[in-house]
């Protein structure tokens, strides 16, 4: 069987069509072909969406509604398509599982331990992605029974290696934080000052001090007054903001 022909039979077929398919393509190789000298690992992608909800960071997760793994929470992920580069299979796993787009996207790092997926030799490639809560879609699908936001310190039993993922995952996200302005993109369009440290002392689980927080984000040239207010309980009407354009929205 051709190359295209396979991936066209693997695009209409599930994830264990394709899995028997790729085996069969191998059975068929002589010999002397690569295909019997080496094992042949299969690629995914899975993504951590982060989002703030009720003050708190949570992750999305999915319900599975196949083998393995059935009826587990786990992240929205799948097999990349012929032709894809990693970021757009990322991009459309979400849409595909979710119903989320059009958010950031930053690549973590490759999972491949050989008893990750008891189907086959799966290596995924781990992204993270960031949306504010007021632009929040998520639905279920034809290969998901549910979906759900999860405090990412109560996360549930989860499958595979999905919980190292998430782990991993938060600790690049706040690495990022250090060195780009991202925080931005779990807030809507204009924020006051309070809520964006917030967000900071979510990612970065620990408190800071407001007066220094302020000073360095003021001073960063990272905002644009906007000259709106909001009232903030019984305080005075705190001013909003927004991130100056130049923002990164998106990292390969």
């Amino acid at each position: 069987m051709a190359p295209s022909s396979l991936s066209q039979t693997a695009a209409q077929a599930g994830a264990d069509d394709f899995l028997t398919q790729i085996y069969q393509e191998k059975e068929r190789a002589s010999s002397t072909s690569s295909l019997r000298t080496y094992e042949t690992p299969l690629v995914t992608v899975d993504c951590v969406i982060f989002t703030v909800q009720q003050s708190r960071l949570k992750a999305l997760l999915i319900k599975r509604s196949s083998e393995p793994c059935i009826h587990q929470w786990a992240l929205p992920g799948g097999f990349i398509q012929v032709g894809e580069t990693l970021p757009e299979a990322a991009a459309r796993q979400l849409f595909d599982e979710t119903g989320v787009s059009n958010v950031y996207l930053q690549q973590i790092r490759a999972f491949g331990s050989p008893d990750r997926d008891p189907r086959a030799r799966v290596i995924t490639i781990g992204f993270f992605a960031l949306v504010s809560s007021n632009r929040l879609a998520p639905k279920t699908t034809e290969t998901t029974e549910d979906v759900d936001w999860f405090c990412i310190n109560e996360l549930p039993e989860l499958a595979f290696d999905h919980q190292k993922i998430i782990e991993t995952a938060h600790t690049q996200l706040r690495d990022t934080l250090e060195e780009t302005p991202i925080a931005f993109q779990l807030l809507p369009d204009m924020f006051t000052l309070t809520e964006l440290q917030k967000v900071y002392e979510l990612i970065e689980n620990k408190s800071l001090d407001k007066r220094n927080f302020r000073k360095k984000i003021l001073q960063g040239g990272l905002l644009v007054e906007t000259g709106q207010y909001k009232k903030e309980g019984r305080h005075r009407p705190a001013s909003l903001y927004r991130f100056a354009s130049g923002m990164p929205t998106e990292e390969a």
